[in-house]
């Protein structure tokens, strides 16, 4: 299911980006995590029942270009923040997944007033711990094939998730798409690993309600990890999914959808 071209292509701030847009309502800013965005993710297709989704490849990613002096997560928050202004959205909702769910920590800090709500799915971005505790699994030592048990609650599940994705085997296309993504990832994420020492001092200007949803079973970021998280946020609420990992929006798209849109709609 991962991996296939987004639909339409867009301007904004000056560099044509992938762009898929679906659905109808209140505007909802959907942020992809590392892999990659599908057209076909589930819960895209449940969000977009009640809401207009605008969900892009971010910088350097899919197909989307990655303009010059875009190289930190912080970067990419700005060109959304374009994305929104060029775009003329008002009163949005932003939902984030893993990578993107940092993107979407960054870009609400930012305290721009078109944004209504936010929702954080296993983001990562921040350090909690000291400097000799992980608090972030290392992907980047990690294989393509041991993603379905690092990401997922249940490892068959998760490569059926993946249609047992076989690498060396992808048409060329895919294959292209796959391999700006992790290079792309590793860009934005690789040194610290996945988060940004000055976000954390930073969580505090987040000033929209805010609903952190998480894996029980994550490995990549612990439900710990998330109640720190979500106690650095004013006001912030947390859900923990059990039998779920850090993928668990795909393992359990629908118990996602239902505790995000009784947020949204409380």
């Amino acid at each position: 299911m991962f991996l296939q071209a987004l639909p339409e292509r867009k301007t904004f701030a000056g560099t044509e980006t992938e762009l898929l847009i679906r659905g109808e309502g209140q505007p909802l800013l959907f942020l992809h995590a590392g892999h990659g965005f599908d057209p076909s993710d589930p819960l895209i297709e449940r969000l977009s029942q009640q809401y207009q989704v605008f969900a892009a490849s971010h910088p350097g990613f899919g197909a989307s270009p990655r303009p010059d002096g875009v190289d930190t997560v912080d970067d990419i928050a700005y060109r959304y923040l374009d994305l929104i202004e060029d775009l003329g959205l008002e009163d949005i909702v932003v939902v984030g997944v893993s990578f993107g769910g940092w993107i979407a920590a960054e870009l609400a800090t930012k305290g721009s007033g078109r944004i209504a709500k936010l929702v954080l799915i296993d983001p990562v971005g921040v350090k909690f711990g000291d400097r000799e505790t992980r608090d972030i699994t290392d992907i980047y030592a990690t294989t393509a094939q041991q993603i379905p048990e690092l990401f997922f609650a249940d490892e068959a599940k998760g490569l059926a998730v993946l249609n047992n994705l076989d690498f060396k085997d992808l048409p060329e296309e895919t294959a292209l798409r796959f391999a700006r993504n992790r290079e792309a990832l590793t860009l934005f994420g690789w040194a610290p690993t996945l988060y940004n020492p000055k976000l954390k001092g930073r969580l505090h200007r987040i000033k929209v309600p805010t609903l952190l949803v998480w894996g029980a079973d994550d490995r990549i970021v612990s439900a710990d990890y998330g109640r720190q998280y979500a106690a650095a946020i004013p006001g912030a609420r947390l859900e923990v999914i059990e039998g779920a990992g850090h993928y668990g929006y795909l393992e359990q798209p629908q118990a996602f959808a239902d505790t995000i849109e009784a947020f949204l709609g409380a």
